[in-house]
Order: structure tokens, then sequence, then C-alpha cells
């Protein structure tokens, strides 16, 4: 698979993580800030917290490195739990913002 392939597959899988507060996927509500697939194959992907104090952190994290692992063709893959920029609903897609009603 080509990098944009692997890169389309990454977000697939990344949107079947849900932060168990809020109905929406967490690449939607824009947790998401950064993916990267190397030459090898691994991956890099900056992700953060609606709240630096989340409860669910652990949980989220080890989902979305458990669902990016499972894709045929990954090498290894780093998690960056980073809190710059701060998270805001301006980060959230327009679909997300309408399922939670802020449109």
């Amino acid at each position: 698979m080509e990098k944009f392939e692997l890169e389309q597959r990454i977000v697939e899988m990344i949107k079947t993580v849900y932060d168990p507060e809020i109905p929406v996927n967490i690449y939607d509500l824009g947790l998401i800030y950064r993916i990267e697939v190397k030459d090898d194959n691994s991956v890099e992907v900056d992700m953060t917290l609606t709240a630096p104090n989340c409860p669910a952190a652990d949980f989220m994290m080890e989902d979305v490195r458990q669902k990016i692992e499972g894709i045929q063709g990954i090498g290894q893959v780093t998690l960056n739990l980073v809190f710059e920029p701060e998270w805001s609903q301006d980060l959230m897609t327009e679909e997300a913002k309408l399922e939670l009603g802020l449109l």
C-alpha cells in the first residue's frame, strides 16, 4: 500500500474510536492533529484530549494504537499526546458540530 492509501486507512480506523462521553469519533472531534506515515511504514500520530484531565485518555490512546497496528502493512506506531494547540470546538468537523447540536 502507498503512503496515501495507508493514511486513508488510518483515518478510517481512527474514526471508529469514540470518546466515551461524547457520541462523536475522535477524528471528527478534532483530537487528531497529525498523522505521518514514514518511508518504513511506521506511523507517528499527534493527538490531544478535550480536557487535559480526561479520565478516558489511556483507553482512547490504546484504542487508537491497536486500531492502527491492526492495519496490514503498518510498522511501529508512536502516539504523542500533545496539548498545543489547546483543543477547542473550532477543531471539530461540521458533521460533529451538527451531531452535537452546535450548529
